[in-house]
C-alpha cells in the first residue's frame, strides 16, 4: 500500500489492552508488609519490644524470629543488623 492510498487505516480505539480473555482478572493477593528494625547503639530485644508491642516480656519473640541474624546469645545484638518485627498473634 502506497502512502497516497485512500483506504481508512484500521481503528482500533475500542480494543482493551492486556490478555486474550474478556474475562476480569482477580484481585491481586496482598502480600503482608514486612516490619523491619536496624539495631541502634543502646538497643536490646527488650527496648524493641517494648517499642514496638509495649511490653518489654515479649523480647523473647523478637529472638525467636530473628535467631539466624542475632545468633546464640540474644544479649548480643549488634549495631546495623536488621530485625524482622514479627505480628504477634492474639495471645500476647
Amino acid at each position: 500500500m502506497s502512502p497516497s492510498s485512500k483506504e481508512p487505516l484500521p481503528d482500533f480505539s475500542d480494543v482493551r489492552g492486556g490478555g486474550s480473555s474478556s474475562a476480569p482478572l482477580p484481585p491481586a493477593e496482598k502480600t503482608p508488609e514486612v516490619r523491619t528494625h536496624t539495631v541502634a547503639k543502646g538497643d536490646s530485644l527488650s527496648k524493641i519490644a517494648k517499642q514496638y508491642y509495649g511490653k518489654v516480656t515479649l523480647w523473647k519473640q523478637l529472638y525467636e524470629a530473628n535467631k539466624a541474624v542475632v545468633g546464640p546469645n540474644p544479649d548480643l545484638i549488634k549495631p546495623g543488623q536488621v530485625l524482622v518485627i514479627p505480628e504477634l498473634g492474639g495471645n500476647s
